[in-house]
């Protein structure tokens, strides 16, 4: 009943603040109230099965945006405005689950998955890390080793020379 008066006085009124208002100039950009944006940024759209009501290109989109930013410029805040949307076109339409019952398991469930997720690669890694054995130990070079290397090394750079 209180939600049917509250339709009925703000359609009734909608014209009244309408008529004070003018179409922007061109180049003037339109003005959206601050408490339509914050309503608005809280809702997808029903004309528009999988969007977000600030981007939904129907009509019927831009008719609701534009009731959101009538009832906003007649001071009903953005709370009070997504609840009265939710009402008339269903729940499933908020675009953030609540974080209680249900929904609170949306807000749960991600960030445990993510910790659950990062512990299992650090113990992955801790794991990997405990079987690598020692580090190989290379033999050192004889003195005969070091005279063939260090003739190579000489033989290799007269090739480099420039022959001019």
């Amino acid at each position: 009943m209180m939600r049917s008066i509250l339709f009925l006085s703000l359609f009734l009124y909608a014209p009244l603040m309408a008529s004070g208002q003018r179409p922007p100039a061109s180049g003037e950009s339109i003005q959206v109230h601050p408490e339509a944006r914050e309503a608005i940024d809280q809702l997808k759209s029903p004309y528009c099965p999988g969007m977000m009501l600030d981007v939904c290109p129907s009509p019927g989109g831009a008719m609701l945006r534009d009731s959101i930013q009538s009832m906003a410029a007649a001071g009903i805040g953005a709370d009070s405005i997504v609840s009265l949307i939710l009402a008339e076109y269903g729940p499933e339409w908020r675009a953030e689950p609540t974080p209680e019952g249900t929904g609170l398991w949306a807000w749960l469930v991600a960030p445990a998955g993510l910790a659950l997720g990062l512990a299992l690669v650090w113990v992955i890694l801790g794991r990997r890390r405990g079987r690598r054995g020692p580090a190989p130990s290379f033999p050192q070079p004889t003195p005969e080793d070091t005279a063939r290397i260090e003739a190579a090394l000489k033989i290799l750079d007269e090739e480099e020379e420039p022959a001019f």
